[in-house]
């Protein structure tokens, strides 16, 4: 089951967004507070983690940096009623987060935001897995190619093999 932060100040928007995601399969955790909620961070997982951009304990963007910081594989995401530019720039720039959502949100759109970057994170995690498996892979590759040279090496011929049209190994009279 994904693990969903959402921090806000205002409970009453903790409590919408609780109404609007409860159907939806995920965990969600609420903070109002952003220091509780990095407290929380620093013990369990979250896959997501949405915060207000303004709250008066710290801002959106200092504790997206800080989520970053404790889980940098946690998406981020700012949900504002403030829009402004620089906001919004110092957020990107400076949190990496996958989205900007102003306030009043629609449900419709959050669900599927929320829901598009839940898969997205697994895609990266996936193709992260991937490569390092793809560079293990390599490594017994290079070594054994290394290998392959240094009996070459020690005993010309020896890698070579003479395969006959039906998979079966010819071995020529000079073998014996």
């Amino acid at each position: 089951m994904k693990r969903v932060m959402v921090v806000d100040d205002k409970s009453s928007v903790l409590n919408a967004l609780k109404r609007s995601l409860r159907r939806e399969g995920w965990e969600l955790q609420t903070f109002a507070d952003p220091v509780v909620a990095l407290i929380y961070a620093n013990r369990e997982p979250v896959d997501l983690v949405i915060s207000d951009y303004r709250m008066p304990q710290m801002d959106g963007v200092t504790f997206l940096k800080e989520m970053r910081a404790i889980q940098p594989d946690a998406f981020r995401i700012v949900l504002s009623g403030q829009a402004d530019m620089a906001g919004v720039l110092k957020a990107v720039n400076q949190a990496e987060i996958y989205r900007f959502i102003t306030k009043p949100w629609d449900d419709m759109e959050l669900r599927i935001t929320i829901e598009q970057a839940l898969n997205h994170r697994d895609l990266l995690l996936e193709n992260r897995q991937l490569a390092d498996v793809v560079r293990q892979q390599q490594r017994q590759i290079n070594y054994q190619t290394t290998e392959l040279e240094r009996l070459e090496g020690d005993s010309p011929g020896i890698t070579q093999v003479n395969w006959g049209p039906d998979g079966s190994i010819i071995l020529s009279e000079d073998d014996y």
